[in-house]
């Protein structure tokens, strides 16, 4: 019901119980006036009549009391019912009100998520024309420069002078980094694009696996493993080995020119989270560098004696936030580095 027309209605009530009250209080003097006043005078000659008179206004006079009373109880509980009326009328605009505010945000986030996932299928498709492009595109021409540099070298070697000779080495070398780079790229890209395969995994013995592997390529190098037994996570086993790989890798490097290098991997486990580490006593890093070390191509020590593309830890962090996790580096010079990452 409008205010205006609720408000005309208790004027109305009120109007209807003043009137009633006036009347009542007419009636209650004439009964007072005829039971009692009259009553008084007459009482000497008061007749049966006159006694049942009495007892009628007085009869009467109680009723219009009690009538008074329920008239009023029923007017404030109207009122009473108006107001909780008038309340909850107002609770269920106003709910009314915030659910279609919240229809209102669905479909704003439903739009926002649609125009999302189509603006990650387009970059998908650049994603994957760049990796076209890397494999095919810049391969074919970077082939003919190492072919055509292999020739001269094989057929003028002779002809050439100390100089010539540095640039077809100079030639020869930045061909070979520059397919390392697009190598690096590539794996990268894949797994960007690669579909997880989750799975109970054995971190343990994929993180042996990679310590064989490492060996096996530098057999003179004598490197102190140190790996928990035990240790597993649900993931995909073939990216987490890249980590691993990469991780050990990393650490494999970085301690070739310590005395007596060591590589630990393990993990802690605090508030239902489990997060493990790879830890070494090599080179370091400064923390102020922090933000450069996941960085694709960003080194932080040179490549004449750390060699090396620069892609390794973005990779392993773009496979660590894949399966939901994350990762950070502690690093002092000169007394090693800890890769710490958790596993959604």
């Amino acid at each position: 019901m409008p205010k205006d027309g609720i408000a005309r209605r208790k004027k109305a009530e009120s109007l209807v119980f003043a009137a009633l009250i006036l009347l009542s209080l007419f009636w209650l003097i004439d009964t007072v006036y005829d039971t009692i006043i009259v009553g008084m005078k007459c009482a000497c000659d008061m007749g049966i009549s006159h006694v049942l008179e009495a007892g009628t206004h007085f009869v009467l006079l109680v009723v219009q009391v009690l009538l008074i009373v329920y008239v009023r109880r029923h007017v404030r509980e109207s009122r009473r019912l108006e107001r909780e009326t008038e309340m909850a009328a107002a609770r269920a605009y106003d709910e009314k009100a915030k659910s279609a505010k919240a229809e209102k945000e669905i479909r704003e986030l439903n739009g926002a998520l649609e125009r999302r996932a189509a603006d990650l299928a387009a970059k998908n498709r650049e994603l994957e024309a760049f990796s076209y492009s890397l494999s095919h595109d810049l391969n074919t021409p970077l082939t003919k420069i190492s072919v055509a540099v292999q020739a001269l070298q094989d057929s003028y070697a002779d002809r050439l002078d100390e100089t010539g000779r540095f640039f077809i080495r100079s030639i020869v070398e930045g061909s070979e980094r520059m397919e390392e780079l697009i190598d690096a790229m590539l794996v990268l890209a894949r797994i960007a694009r690669r579909e997880l395969r989750r799975e109970e995994v054995d971190l343990s013995a994929l993180a042996v696996g990679v310590v064989s592997d490492l060996r096996q390529a530098e057999p003179q190098r004598r490197v102190e493993p140190v790996i928990t037994p035990g240790l597993s996570a649900t993931g995909d086993p073939a990216l987490l080995r890249v980590v691993l790989q990469n991780l050990f890798a990393n650490a494999w490097k970085y301690t070739r020119q310590t005395p007596e290098p060591r590589v630990e991997f393990g993990a802690v486990e605090h508030l239902g989270t489990t997060t493990y580490y790879v830890r070494d006593n090599g080179a370091g890093f400064e923390m102020k560098d922090l933000d450069r070390l996941f960085k694709p191509f960003q080194r932080l020590h040179d490549q004449e004696h750390f060699p090396g593309t620069g892609i390794g830890l973005a990779t392993v962090q773009r496979i660590i936030e894949r399966h939901g996790g994350s990762i950070t580096a502690h690093g002092v010079p000169d007394h090693g580095a800890t890769f710490t990452f958790t596993l959604g």
